[in-house]
């Protein structure tokens, strides 16, 4: 398609897939019929993958395993042509042109997994290669889970901030490996030749040893082989808990800057917060957590205590009280006549729709009227005004049923 005629190709009906294939997760209906869908379809490929192994399952349902990777092929080839399609509309990339766009959308790691995932079917017939090679090639699919999977994604990421540590850990793991069983090839070498006659030989015996498998099938048999053995076994301990330690740690941060994303990102949608200042922010945000909610749902239960208020980042609740509902929309926030008097509940709130709720508990909000007074002065008069507004409600409400 030549970039003159790509910018006028329908923008409404790509932007509307792209919104499905990419930026509508968990929030459009369509989006999360299509991701279900195509990760049912990988899920379903390595099962026939695994089924095909089985001889009897290969013999009777030969032809269908064929027509089920036919069709499986198709969806995934139709899948990358979309997303390719709808790379232009990437904000980061919206400003390159359609050609630029799409050959640099087509280079993420994301996408270099979903054309290994299908590359290997045309190429396999082309280049003659050996059928139980391409099945096996079939695994690839597996890694297209990752689109899907926000741990997997969280794990990508650690480990490309803490590759420096990691390589440093490794290296590491080298030279213990290497001293360990040139060690080892000079104390056991002349009374085991064929298990420690060279440092390679003696390598087996050291990774093993390093990394506490154990398997026995090469040991030391002289006593200064077994404490030679030993203190490996101490240094195994030792330089594999590096890693593990890097990559927790990695973890640890990586979660806490998602959540500071998050909750920065629900803050700014609503006004009372998004005026504050940077210190302000930084107060407040450890206080607040997210909650996201499907529909119908009761976000505070009829008399139910008034433990928390909360701000409505997206979605809307309905108050069902005596004096008559209220709608509570994307900004709004509510609890906090609750809050403030723990005797007077005024109903039941119900999430109408998905929403996206920052939760501030009773004792967060003592101290947010000490970092942001002017805030709390605000949710108290509204708390005042609603409440007053209520009791007048169920006055009338008693009243006419009078």
């Amino acid at each position: 398609m030549a970039d003159g005629e790509d910018k006028h190709a329908a923008p409404t009906l790509r932007r509307r897939v792209y919104e499905i294939i990419e930026a509508g997760r968990g929030e459009d209906r369509h989006s999360r019929l299509f991701d279900a869908t195509i990760v049912m379809l990988i899920l379903a490929n390595i099962a026939a993958f695994c089924a095909e192994t089985m001889p009897e399952l290969e013999a009777g349902y030969g032809s269908w395993f064929d027509r089920f990777e036919v069709f499986s092929v198709a969806v995934f080839t139709i899948e990358y042509g979309l997303r390719i399609w709808t790379a232009v509309e990437v904000p980061f990339l919206a400003r390159l042109g359609p050609t630029q766009a799409r050959l640099r959308f087509a280079l993420r790691p994301l996408q270099v997994i979903d054309l290994i995932a299908i590359l290997p079917s045309y190429l396999g017939p082309l280049l003659g290669i050996d059928l139980r090679i391409l099945r096996a090639l079939r695994l690839f699919r597996l890694l297209k889970l990752s689109r899907y999977s926000p741990a997997i994604h969280t794990l990508f990421r650690v480990l490309s901030t803490e590759a420096r540590a990691l390589t440093g850990a490794g290296l590491l793991l080298l030279a213990v490996l290497l001293f360990s069983s040139t060690g080892m090839y000079f104390i056991e070498g002349h009374a085991q030749p064929d298990k420690f006659g060279s440092v390679p030989m003696s390598a087996y015996w050291a990774m093993t040893t390093l990394t506490t498998v154990g398997y026995g099938d090469v040991a030391p048999i002289t006593p200064l082989g077994k404490v030679w053995a030993m203190i490996t076994m101490l240094f195994g301990l030792c330089i594999l808990a590096l890693p593990v330690a890097i990559i927790s740690s990695g973890f640890a941060q990586e979660v806490g800057r998602r959540d500071f994303v998050v909750t920065w990102s629900l803050m700014s949608r609503i006004p009372l917060l998004s005026e504050l200042d940077a210190t302000q922010v930084a107060e407040l945000m450890p206080m607040l957590h997210a909650q996201h909610l499907p529909p119908n749902v009761d976000v505070i239960p009829p008399d139910g205590p008034g433990r928390a208020m909360y701000f409505i980042a997206s979605g809307r609740v309905e108050l069902q009280a005596v004096g008559g509902n209220s709608t509570f929309n994307t900004g709004d926030f509510f609890g906090v006549v609750a809050l403030l008097d723990i005797h007077t509940q005024p109903g039941r709130f119900v999430a109408r729709t998905r929403c996206r709720l920052l939760k501030l508990y009773k004792e967060d909000f003592d101290r947010l009227e000490m970092t942001c007074p002017q805030v709390a002065s605000h949710i108290r008069q509204v708390a005042a005004q609603r409440k007053t507004a209520r009791l007048a409600a169920q006055a009338r409400a008693a009243a006419v049923s009078t």
